[in-house]
């Protein structure tokens, strides 16, 4: 009886969905919240099947939660996904994401400070949910600092001297190469060759 109550609603939701909800980073609320929003857990979407060539499109979009906002679905070790919102660097042919880790997050050590970056590093495939349609993509972390550095202007790592006078860590930046997958190999649409008969 008590297994049915929970499989029953968990098939429900992978059937219709529920999307993570979105608190604005800066806002107040974002940070009454431990700096974390209300994750989601299956994202619903038609799968896009092409390859895109260039992301800068991605800017364009009225995303549901906000600019450069999107969903992202990730893998648990217990098999129930775990969704959330993140903010997508599009940059031409190439796409990134950025997750970041402030005030209390900034005593764990990376991956350890967010569920979805555990989930990540243990399984880098995730799906996306941009203009209302899921990407399968897969996610690198960039682990050289001046490669972020060259990327974004600034150090991933951003320090101020505290109250105390001494410098601390308020910022701390995790970029990824975001590839999509599933889908034909670029430069692959040449047309079928017909059989003769």
């Amino acid at each position: 009886m008590i297994g049915a109550l929970v499989i029953i609603p968990l098939l429900v939701l992978r059937v219709t969905g529920l999307e993570p909800q979105f608190i604005a980073p800066e806002s107040q609320a974002y940070a009454d919240s431990g700096r974390t929003a209300g994750p989601g857990l299956w994202l619903k979407g038609e799968v896009v099947r092409e390859p895109v060539k260039n992301w800068d499109w991605v800017r364009e979009v009225n995303h549901p939660v906000r600019e450069h906002f999107i969903m992202m679905e990730t893998n648990t070790w217990y098999g129930i996904p775990h969704s959330v919102t993140v903010r997508l660097n599009p940059r031409g042919d190439k796409l990134y994401l950025v997750g970041t880790a402030q005030g209390a997050r900034l005593g764990k050590e990376f991956p350890d400070g967010k569920a979805w970056w555990k989930n990540v590093m243990r399984d880098p495939r995730v799906r996306m949910k941009i203009d209302g349609k899921i990407y399968e993509m897969t996610l690198v972390l960039i682990n050289n600092r001046d490669e972020v550095t060259g990327l974004t202007g600034r150090h991933p790592i951003q320090k101020r001297i505290g109250p105390d006078g001494n410098e601390q860590v308020v910022v701390e930046a995790h970029w990824f190469h975001v590839y999509q997958r599933n889908v034909p190999e670029y430069g692959s649409e040449s047309p079928a060759v017909s059989s003769v008969e």
